[in-house]
């Protein structure tokens, strides 16, 4: 009976890494198609365009990743920065950028008392509503940009039919081992998944780095105040614009988010938060991104398969998991890092395996330094220490 037992696990396992190969092959057919459709130039348009950034503190990089906002090549365009408090350390960034580019239009605002689970939320409310133009471009506090990055924007919203517009983005490392790990993550996992995504099913979500809604599109969805418990409001701020008819796209100018969780236990925590995040958003999808973990299923079957077979379907798996970040992380998104750290896409893959599994494992995640439960649909609400 427990050979029986084995022979069917050998048979799952197998299967199971049979389809994180065929998805890897997938993500190399789909970054080839995207390499082939992406536009020779981006121009400059007649869309005015508001950019809304929600700070909080100030990470190592926070003015250099800032000042990239102050010198793009855009004709008419504003910077609306928020914090929760006037004494946030971030103001001091703000304003000494304000004084060094007085030429480009920006304000901050304090977004006081947010009544929202998700604070982010509230900074969002709170800057759309002082926006003065209709396209209104969200960007994360560790994200830096090209000078023609508005540029790409306004050629993405060239079709009436286009409701929101979304990057690819390369993950950058700062020195420490670990913050290389995560942004290896970022270039060679994690945009696999949304080229894959994108070739398929067509965008049906847009990315925390960078999102893009035209504000007619923002009000059908209910602005900013219908997202106020949902944790990933990157994910179902493009879902309810697909879900109204919109075109949700995405545009293959390739933007810069820095990794900057420090140490092995932040990052993990991140990683888990996102995870627990995506199982109660999309529960089957959930289940699904298990296939996407080919190295680590065949890693297991190399002890758990015949001897040489779980060998060789290792070594072959591995061989197409390397290919798979080339083609995504240096083809597509022109990372000259993922290269030299190719060789460290087997630890990668693993921790990431890892948080996936963990992301099963509870519904509580920490954010902000506050303690938070996941529950059905991707909402979450306060836990209340003693």
């Amino acid at each position: 009976m427990l050979e029986w037992a084995f022979i069917v696990l050998q048979l799952a396992l197998t299967a199971i890494i049979t389809g994180g190969v065929v998805y890897y092959f997938l993500g190399i057919i789909a970054a080839r198609k995207l390499v082939k459709k992406r536009p020779e130039n981006f121009f400059a348009h007649n869309l005015s365009i508001s950019i809304l950034k929600p700070l909080k503190g100030v990470e190592t990089g926070l003015e250099k990743y800032l000042e990239s906002f102050y010198n793009l090549d855009y004709p008419t365009y504003e910077l609306i920065f928020a914090v929760h408090i006037a004494n946030d350390p971030a103001v001091e960034v703000v304003n000494r950028l304000r004084a060094r580019y007085p030429k480009v239009k920006a304000r901050l605002v304090i977004a006081e008392n947010p009544p929202y689970a998700n604070a982010k939320v509230f900074s969002l409310e709170q800057m759309a509503s002082v926006a003065q133009y209709d396209i209104l471009v969200i960007t994360d506090s560790d994200t830096s940009v090209s000078k023609d990055y508005l540029n790409a924007i306004a050629t993405a919203f060239q079709s009436e039919r286009v409701g929101a517009v979304t990057n690819l983005y390369r993950g950058v490392s700062a020195n420490d081992f670990w913050s290389k790990l995560e942004a290896l993550g970022m270039s060679t996992e994690f945009m696999s998944g949304v080229i894959v995504a994108e070739w398929l099913e067509g965008m049906k979500f847009t990315l925390g780095p960078s999102m893009a809604i035209r504000k007619s599109n923002l009000a059908q969805i209910g602005g900013f105040a219908a997202m106020a418990d949902f944790l990933a409001d990157d994910f179902v701020l493009g879902n309810w614009v697909a879900e109204k008819g919109a075109d949700v796209v995405l545009s293959t100018h390739v933007i810069n988010h820095h990794a900057t969780s420090p140490g092995f236990l932040q990052s993990f925590k991140h990683r888990l938060r996102w995870n627990r995040s995506t199982r109660f958003s999309r529960p089957s999808g959930y289940i699904g991104q298990g296939f996407t973990y080919g190295l680590s299923w065949a890693l297991l079957g190399a002890f758990l398969l015949p001897f040489p077979w779980g060998l060789v379907i290792f070594l072959v798996t591995l061989l197409v998991r390397f290919w798979l970040a080339l083609e995504v992380g240096v083809r597509v998104l022109a990372d000259k890092t993922v290269f030299r750290n190719l060789w460290l896409v087997p630890i990668q893959d693993l921790i990431s395996f890892a948080s996936w599994i963990g992301g099963f494992l509870g519904s509580e995640i920490l954010w902000r330094n506050r303690r938070f439960r996941i529950v059905a649909g991707g909402r979450f609400i306060p836990v209340e220490t003693k």
